[in-house]
């Protein structure tokens, strides 16, 4: 009864949310295209609630999503639409002859109808020249793969091994190589951005009703699947929403990314108050959150997109100018103790988690001394210290948790192909300027996501929703920058093969 009561709150949120991203949605995409996407995300959102079994809903998301995306003009902006359909909880798949398989989970289902198939059709494509040139991205991403396996081949059986290479080839090399590729001309790429604040946008109220309620709405489906899953979370007293990226520290993350990438899709909206609604939406979903580092990338989102656009300094100066006084006028009044308790840095709740990280980063530099170039596949025994109340070893630090795993070297292979991508972005969204303004606020935007990820990484644990984010924006940023190259080339006059 209770999954029945949260469907319904979910439906009816979602669906007002539908009807009014509508009219802008239609700006980036065909009427049919919205509506079947719209229709498949209600069809899985009610088959995972009255489901009392994971492997049910399995059962019919893999052929809806494979019929989806084979009717899709962009099976890509499918894909983004329905990532955090239902929480990302995993269940084992039943070995057959070895001891296991892997674990299925909603990313990886998606995985297996939309992404595979489309890289199938992709491969087969007789014309290659239009998918554009990302071999340097290419090549990166299967030498990290192959710097994982052979350097923990040793420690284990080789069927774990092959394990590892097909999951990261599943769960990163596919996803890059169909995002770069499908999204080849403008249209596309804005109308992925377009579905994945759409996306963001349904978690909005879902986020806001959690916290007021405190009551997490898809809680319920993992303990109808029998997984277990974490407990509320809760800061200074209040509820800290997840909505279905299962862990509020990747609401706040995907809605600080979905907040970069709005200030290019709202271009498309000529109401001024709907694009300043946009904005404000969005951040009632970062503070319900209440995630204190995706507040930081927001921030800084912002700061990059205004100062890649005309007259980056000046709009900024003129918008520190009305963000100072109201800040300040915030901090003094009645609120503003309870605002300051909250900041990052500066604020007294949950401290000890600013001094985690300190402790993290200084014993992480001590040992990625000490094995510089290759890392240590153990590692985790030297940080017996750090370990917390639940029993685990929270690396909250991408770079530190890398570098102390596979070297330098790994850690060079692992950031190349998401640097490589902002190069080619800021190379393009610079040329763009004088050409196409709507291009230009593309690549800012894009640029705005990318940093903003990269600062989160700094603070968070590669799981859930930042890999699958951090190798579509490796995607997007190819892309991007591949496209831009075609127009560049075009008004230059040049014949070059893309």
């Amino acid at each position: 009864m209770t999954n029945l009561k949260a469907l319904l709150v979910v439906l009816v949120m979602a669906m007002a949310v539908f009807i009014i991203a509508k009219p802008l949605c239609l700006r980036f995409m065909s009427g049919a295209d919205y509506l079947r996407r719209r229709n498949v995300w209600l069809a899985l959102t009610t088959t995972a609630f009255i489901s009392p079994s994971f492997w049910i809903y399995v059962a019919v998301a893999l052929p809806l999503m494979y019929w989806a995306a084979g009717q899709d003009e962009n099976p890509v902006a499918l894909y983004v639409l329905l990532l955090h359909v239902i929480p990302p909880v995993s269940m084992e798949l039943p070995a057959v002859f070895v001891n296991k398989f892997f674990d299925l989970s909603n990313y990886r289902i998606l995985a297996f109808a939309v992404l595979i198939p489309t890289a199938w059709r992709l491969m087969h494509a007789k014309d290659k020249t239009a998918l554009g040139r990302h071999k340097g991205i290419d090549r990166y991403l299967w030498a990290y793969l192959v710097l994982q396996l052979i350097f923990l081949m040793p420690y284990e059986d080789i069927t774990n091994t092959a394990r590892r290479g097909f999951l990261f080839f599943l769960d990163c090399i596919v996803l890059v190589y169909v995002v770069s590729r499908i999204c080849n001309t403008k249209h596309k790429l804005a109308e992925v951005l377009a579905v994945f604040c759409l996306a963001c946008a349904i978690m909005v109220p879902l986020a806001v009703f959690e916290s007021q309620k405190v009551w997490v709405l898809y809680r319920g489906l993992p303990d109808a699947w029998g997984i277990e899953t974490e407990v509320y979370l809760f800061r200074d007293g209040a509820l800290r929403a997840q909505v279905s990226t299962g862990h509020s520290l990747a609401l706040g993350f995907i809605l600080s990314v979905a907040f970069a990438l709005w200030l290019y899709v709202a271009n498309r909206e000529p109401k001024p108050y709907k694009r300043i609604a946009g904005m404000s939406g969005y951040w009632l979903g970062l503070f319900a959150a209440m995630s204190r580092a995706p507040w930081i990338g927001a921030v800084l989102g912002y700061v990059v997109y205004t100062l890649l656009g005309p007259k980056g300094v000046k709009s900024l100066v003129k918008v520190a100018l009305i963000a100072v006084p109201v800040a300040a006028l915030v901090l003094i009044s009645p609120v503003g103790p309870k605002v300051i308790e909250k900041l990052p840095f500066v604020g007294t709740v949950d401290s000890f988690n600013v001094e985690y990280r300190e402790r993290l980063a200084q014993s992480s530099w001590e040992l990625i001394q000490k094995n510089p170039l290759f890392g240590d596949p153990f590692f985790t025994r030297n940080l017996e210290q750090l370990r917390q109340g639940q029993g685990i070893i929270d690396l909250v630090n991408v770079y530190a948790s890398i570098a102390m795993l596979y070297g330098i070297v790994g850690l060079f292979l692992f950031v190349m192909p998401f640097l490589l991508a902002m190069w080619s972005s800021w190379k393009q969204q610079r040329r763009a300027i004088p050409q196409d303004d709507d291009m230009a606020r593309m690549g800012a935007s894009l640029l705005a996501a990318m940093l903003a990820t990269a600062f989160f990484m700094a603070t968070g644990s590669f799981y859930g929703v930042l890999p699958k984010v951090f190798y579509l924006l490796v995607g997007l940023g190819s892309a991007y920058g591949n496209l831009q190259q075609s127009i560049s080339d075009r008004t230059s006059g040049g014949n070059k093969r893309q």
